[in-house]
């Protein structure tokens, strides 16, 4: 688990193929690993990575057929900067949320725009996960835990103040840039619990107004 504080920004050393799926050096910059060891978990942009080698100045680790589809970690280059964070620990204290380092889907920046010192980004998530993200709830992109200032549909606004600009890779974002998203956990154990006995059939696909109305949640 993690809190999507940003810790460091690292960098891809090197992306090795390893029979369909691929093995990658990230440098960790400012990261201090003196209490990683073989087998802990760094979240990198977001997802959730196993320290398999440590040389050092980073770590190796292993990024599976499924990272590599459901993630933007396909678009990451030789030297793409990256935000890293280890896992939470029991003394941490939970700046951010709960994060899992699973990414649910890829967004795409569609706007950016000054907003006095801050910067407005404009995000269009995947039509399925649109359900799951709330005015003023929480949301975590490329890691980072932040706060929904609007939606529409399936875009959502963030106001990014100078800080947060400094300390993560944010202040790369231009329109048309892929971003991992990992909506709130809450709202998907919330949306499970919501489907009762349902949830056991197989057969539903979710939350829908139909849904709703048929129990009692919405009146007409």
């Amino acid at each position: 688990m993690f809190t999507g504080i940003i810790e460091a920004i690292g960098n891809i050393r090197a992306l090795s193929p390893k029979g369909g799926d691929v093995r990658v050096h990230v440098a960790t910059g400012k990261l201090d690993l003196g209490d990683v060891k073989l087998g802990d978990s760094i979240a990198v942009n977001g997802v959730c990575l196993t320290a398999v080698e440590l040389p050092g100045d980073g770590f190796w680790a292993d990024v599976s057929r499924e990272t590599l589809a459901c993630s933007a970690f396909s678009e990451l280059k030789l030297g793409s900067r990256v935000n890293l964070e280890k896992a939470l620990t029991p003394t941490s204290r939970l700046g951010g949320h709960l994060v899992s380092g699973h990414v649910d889907g890829v967004g795409e920046v569609v706007v950016r725009e000054e907003n006095a010192r801050a910067v407005q980004f404009r995000i269009r998530a995947p039509r399925e996960l649109a359900r799951y993200i709330a005015l003023k709830g929480s949301i975590t992109v490329d890691g980072t835990s932040l706060t929904v200032n609007g939606v529409n549909g399936a875009e959502f606004e963030l106001t990014i103040v100078p800080h947060t600009l400094g300390e993560t890779i944010m202040a790369d974002y231009r329109p048309g840039r892929l971003v991992n998203l990992e909506v709130d956990l809450l709202a998907r154990y919330l949306e499970r619990l919501l489907l009762g006995d349902k949830a056991a059939d197989g057969k539903s696909s979710g939350l829908d107004e139909r849904f709703l109305a048929e129990h009692g949640y919405l009146k007409n």
